[in-house]
């Protein structure tokens, strides 16, 4: 039986990903012992044994680790905007618990004498990249935060690299691109109107727009970040050369752009539900994040994101549209 152990499996990745497991199984394996780790779960929600655990407190991850999971995919961590306006809380829970789930498994590596390594896989961000940018961002970028959630993702990376040399464990960072459309609730992203001006005009309600409609970025679907998982769990690393962070694939477009896709799949009265709002704290955040990739390894190594933002929404309508 193969075990597998998702850190934010309560989140909407990790329950999006719970579901593809329970149906299809993981690495030629369809027999599996999910376990889900959060601080809470949806009512109904993916297959698996949740556990309700604070990765933030002392000791989380330690037991966490000690069913000695074969797959580790560590999802969880607290987001851009709220890592920025709490400090503390964004470094507790974004770059000290992977810290102990290292330590937890090196220890158990040690005590099986070399034989249990773990393949883990750390969702990342392309917070991790900072100003000034060049037009496209390609693989030998160098890694420049500018923002607290970046360096807790960067410093991240640089744990599970140094952990996977060691040959402790197997592992493999992917730098998100920003998802969307995310269904359900705003959260406290500092990203989360990209979803935002989709999700309530598609639902007849207002969106609010704190930025102007020429700022630029990189996304993906939920779809897209659920296979970029998959794939990593799966992937040979020899292949990685010793660099175990990778650039996610996405699509660059503008605000504008995306405006416009929602006029063409939903009409002009949906357009007219997004009310500009500019938000200097949004907008000071937004403008250090890079806006276009050229992610030549990721996608060389198989991994596939969408093709237009035409394309997401039809995923969003298809996977997660819920009328209100």
């Amino acid at each position: 039986m193969l075990k597998v152990l998702v850190t934010g499996g309560g989140g909407m990745i990790g329950q999006k990903l719970a579901a593809h497991l329970g149906v299809h199984g993981l690495n030629g394996s369809s027999v599996l012992q999910v376990t889900l780790a959060d601080i809470g779960f949806p009512d109904d929600g993916a297959p698996g044994i949740e556990t309700v655990a604070n990765v933030a407190e002392t000791g989380t991850m330690s037991r966490l680790a000690a069913g000695c999971p074969d797959v580790i995919f560590h999802l969880a961590s607290v987001v851009s905007g709220e890592a920025e306006q709490d400090y503390a809380k964004g470094w507790d829970t974004n770059m000290s618990p992977m810290w102990e789930l290292l330590e937890a498994l090196r220890e158990r590596h040690e005590a099986s004498g070399g034989e249990y390594v773990p393949r883990v896989v750390f969702t990342s961000s392309i917070a991790v990249f900072g100003g000034p940018f060049p037009d496209r961002i390609g693989d030998g970028f160098l890694t420049a935060p500018q923002t607290s959630y970046g360096a807790q993702k960067a410093v991240c990376e640089l744990m599970l690299g140094d952990a996977s040399r060691k040959g402790w464990v197997d592992g493999i960072s992917i730098r998100l691109p920003t998802v969307c459309v995310r269904p359900g609730k705003p959260n406290r992203a500092a990203s989360g109107f990209f979803s935002g001006i989709i999700r309530e005009p598609l639902n007849g309600e207002e969106a609010v727009l704190p930025v102007e409609d020429t700022v630029r970025h990189w996304v993906s679907s939920p779809r897209a970040a659920v296979g970029f998982l998959l794939h990593a769990a799966n992937l040979d690393t020899s292949r990685l050369e010793g660099r175990r962070s990778l650039n996610m694939p996405g699509i660059s477009c503008t605000v504008a752009e995306q405006i416009e896709a929602l006029g063409r799949a939903a009409g002009a009265d949906a357009v007219r539900l997004v009310r500009r709002e500019p938000d200097p704290e949004i907008m000071k955040i937004v403008s250090t994040w890079p806006r276009d990739f050229e992610p030549t390894r990721a996608i060389k190594l198989g991994f596939r994101a969408e093709r237009d933002f035409d394309q997401i929404i039809r995923i969003y309508l298809e996977d997660d549209y819920v009328i209100r």
